[in-house]
């Protein structure tokens, strides 16, 4: 695993405490931003491995869901997971009065440590010996 990669998973791990604690301070706008970020993280982070990096999160979100959900080397679930952080993160930095609850967030908090986790098996899980 590269460097990066494990520098980028280092901050979605930061990101998912993070949320915990802003959660526990029922500060649910600012956790769900976090959330977001958890997994946007990850996605990078899988990502780099291939020698694939982005400026914009549309970039990340497509070049993840080609990747990895198309492809079936990860769950699809985890490119959802990601779309909709997303979209809760835009109504939490973005609406005056955001219409997010503490479910959203503890669904997030679940969601984004299972990212995360499924990553680093992934990486970490050998691919076939070379020559096969």
């Amino acid at each position: 695993m590269k460097e990066h990669t494990k520098l980028l998973f280092e901050k979605a791990d930061h990101a998912i405490r993070s949320a915990r604690i802003l959660r526990q301070s029922d500060e649910i706008e600012f956790a769900a931003g976090r959330l977001y970020y958890a997994m946007l993280y990850v996605a990078e982070a899988l990502l780099y491995e291939r020698d694939l990096a982005f400026r914009k999160h549309s970039a990340v979100h497509a070049a993840f869901g080609r990747e990895f959900a198309k492809t079936g080397l990860l769950d699809p679930k985890f490119h959802r997971w990601l779309l909709t952080a997303f979209d809760l993160r835009v109504q939490g930095d973005y609406q005056v009065t955001p219409h997010l609850t503490d479910e959203d967030v503890d669904v997030g908090l679940q969601r984004a440590t299972e990212f995360l986790a499924a990553a680093r098996a992934f990486l970490e899980t050998p691919g076939p010996p070379s020559g096969t």
